[in-house]
C-alpha cells in the first residue's frame, strides 16, 4: 500500500510525495516518488525527467501521513 506524505523540508515549501511504506526511526535517509507542491504542480528544485528523490532526515522538518481515499470517512463527535 502506497502512502501519501507530505514532507516539510527546511527552507522549502511543504511538498507532496508518496513512499511504498513509512521510514523506519533508523533510516538516513527517506526515498519518494511523484514529487508535487500541494497544488500538483511541479517542484522547482528538482528536474522534471527524475521519478524517485532521496531525501536525507537532517532536512526534514517532519513530514505528515495524508489520509487515502480508500480509509473512508471518519465522522467525529456527533449530537442527537
Amino acid at each position: 500500500m502506497a502512502y501519501t506524505l507530505l514532507l516539510h523540508i527546511h527552507n522549502e515549501d511543504p511538498v507532496l510525495c508518496e513512499v511504498d511504506e513509512l521510514p523506519n526511526p533508523t533510516d538516513n535517509f527517506i526515498l519518494v516518488t511523484n514529487l508535487r507542491k500541494r497544488d500538483g504542480k511541479d517542484v522547482g528544485f528538482v528536474d522534471q525527467t527524475a521519478v524517485s528523490f532521496l531525501f536525507p532526515w537532517h532536512r526534514i522538518v517532519f513530514a505528515e501521513v495524508m489520509p487515502s481515499e480508500e480509509e473512508g470517512e471518519v465522522i467525529g463527535f456527533v449530537r442527537e
